[in-house]
């Protein structure tokens, strides 16, 4: 299985390292120590960071009353867990950012996908508290990237046949030895991710299958079940999506609340292809 694992991920070559900006506001988060004093200054010193994080905090998404118009105004009101996100997705945003013909996914679908899942695990866990709800965007937001190895392996066959129209997941597994959820997990693994987050992005599709993350891979998998609804990054497998009933107890999953997801996700899910645009363009 590692050596499967190895040759899988060895056809997104090696995993690029964070930008420095990056690091150095992760190192700030991370620091007991630290203020957001600190880290807004850190953020101040990239211009496409300061655009981030002034277009997130104006987005629909938060719905402020009045425009917030500074880094150091922008990271009070966001507080440290939820930049932690937003520096992470900036991080990944060009692994994402990618076409996946093996899934029939254009790019920025994989994007949007995983932004509009990390979105919705954000808004269902956050019952459970901040903290949680936070892991849940992490674990959304990295849940499908075991896709960006497979999908190369995947433009050779042929998914049209009466073979390949069981659940991806399991056809994954019987032709390569692993599935995309197994291979995401390991990439996270290697990032040096926490076990909870590993352990959910590995069952986000089994979520009653998970140890110590059942709860983040119940929000995530709920989560991208309401994303494929809303037709957010599909692909040939959105179709066979089966929701997990533990799950969906778990977190409480109600019509209403799918309701009030679908109204919360698509201007967050917007709000991010007009960054992922715009950064293209730089």
């Amino acid at each position: 299985m590692n050596s499967t694992l190895d040759k899988l991920i060895a056809h997104i070559g090696e995993l690029p390292p964070l930008p420095v900006v990056t690091q150095k506001a992760l190192d700030v988060i991370r620091d007991p120590n630290s203020s957001m004093g600190d880290l807004a200054k850190i953020l101040s010193m990239d211009e496409a960071m300061t655009s981030l994080v002034l277009r997130w905090v104006n987005s629909a998404y938060y719905g402020l009353k009045y425009p917030v118009s500074t880094v150091q105004q922008a990271v009070t009101f966001l507080g440290q867990r939820t930049l932690h996100s937003l520096v992470l997705a900036a991080s990944v945003a060009s692994l994402l950012d990618r076409s996946a013909p093996g899934y029939a996914l254009e790019r920025g679908e994989l994007w949007r996908h995983s932004i509009g899942v990390a979105a919705g695990a954000r808004l269902i866990a956050a019952k459970f508290g901040q903290r949680i709800a936070e892991e849940a965007y992490h674990a959304g937001l990295l849940c499908d990237i075991g896709k960006l190895a497979f999908e190369v392996l995947l433009r050779n066959v042929d998914t049209s046949t009466e073979e390949w129209q069981g659940d991806f997941k399991e056809m994954e597994y019987i032709h390569f030895g692993v599935d995309h959820a197994t291979l995401g997990a390991e990439m996270a693994r290697r990032w040096r991710l926490p076990n909870t987050l590993v352990d959910a992005i590995a069952h986000h599709h089994n979520p009653s299958e998970a140890d110590e993350g059942f709860l983040l891979a119940a929000a995530v998998h709920v989560a991208d079940a309401a994303a494929m609804s809303l037709g957010i990054g599909i692909g040939k497998d959105g179709l066979q999506y089966i929701l997990d009933e533990a799950a969906c107890e778990k977190v409480g999953w109600s019509d209403s609340m799918f309701n009030d997801l679908s109204a919360r996700i698509i201007p967050f899910v917007e709000e991010a292809d007009q960054y992922i645009r715009a950064r293209r363009k730089s």
